[in-house]
């Protein structure tokens, strides 16, 4: 029965602490933005040109073409944009009591640059963690978390709105949120750093002991 796929990836997660991590990550912040993002659809439009909308549609069209030039990041640093984009988001939440057509444009600003943000990261990912897991079997875990974060993200939304719940209480609920999201981001971000930091220890080891080789050989 096809279900036992299902189980399969289960079985995929329990085998890695570092997999695990992923997938909260990648939960809570889509799950955040999915909540958040019906109110600042309505934003969009309440303060919004066209214009506008079409030029942060534009910017984030093109995460495909600026890929190539972030080949060679490590993909911790990746991460720590991740984490500071997010603290950022965070504190963003602040503008709505001040000035509303402020926090769209810096709200649509943080969602363009995550949406980038969020292609690179699954590229490099993706190649990192080819050892551990089949990358159709990743890609299907990946797809599967976004899935339901974002499908609990919207009902989440439309409970909100039925309730009337105000959009500064959703705001501090979600920042509340957001901070633990942050928490986990950086426990990811400090183990794909030290994973990163040995391998490179190892090599650089391994290249003494060969041209060490080499000089005693000649």
């Amino acid at each position: 029965m096809a279900i036992k796929h299902y189980k399969e990836l289960y079985r995929e997660l329990g085998n890695s602490k570092l997999l695990k991590l992923q997938v909260v990550v990648l939960f809570l912040t889509t799950y955040i933005d999915w909540v958040i993002m019906p109110y600042i659809t309505k934003l969009e439009g309440t303060y919004l040109p066209v214009f506008m909308i079409s030029l942060y549609m534009l910017i984030g069209a093109t995460d495909g073409l600026i890929q190539p030039l972030f080949k060679k990041i490590r993909i911790y640093r990746i991460y720590l944009f991740v984490i500071i984009l997010d603290v950022i988001q965070i504190c963003s939440y602040m503008l709505s009591e001040m000035d509303m057509v402020v926090f769209t444009y810096t709200i649509l600003s943080i969602f363009t640059l995550q949406a980038i943000t969020f292609e690179i990261s699954r590229i490099h990912t993706v190649d990192f963690m080819k050892d551990d897991i089949e990358i159709k079997d990743y890609l299907m875990l990946r797809s599967f978390v976004v899935s339901v974060a974002m499908i609990g993200g919207a009902v989440s939304a439309m409970i909100l709105d039925f309730f009337d719940v105000k959009l500064s209480s959703t705001l501090s609920l979600l920042g509340i949120l957001g901070v633990f999201a942050v928490f986990i981001e950086y426990k990811l971000y400090a183990k794909f750093k030290n994973i990163i930091q040995n391998e490179e220890t190892i090599i650089e080891r391994q290249k003494v002991l060969l041209n060490e080789k080499i000089t005693f050989s000649e």
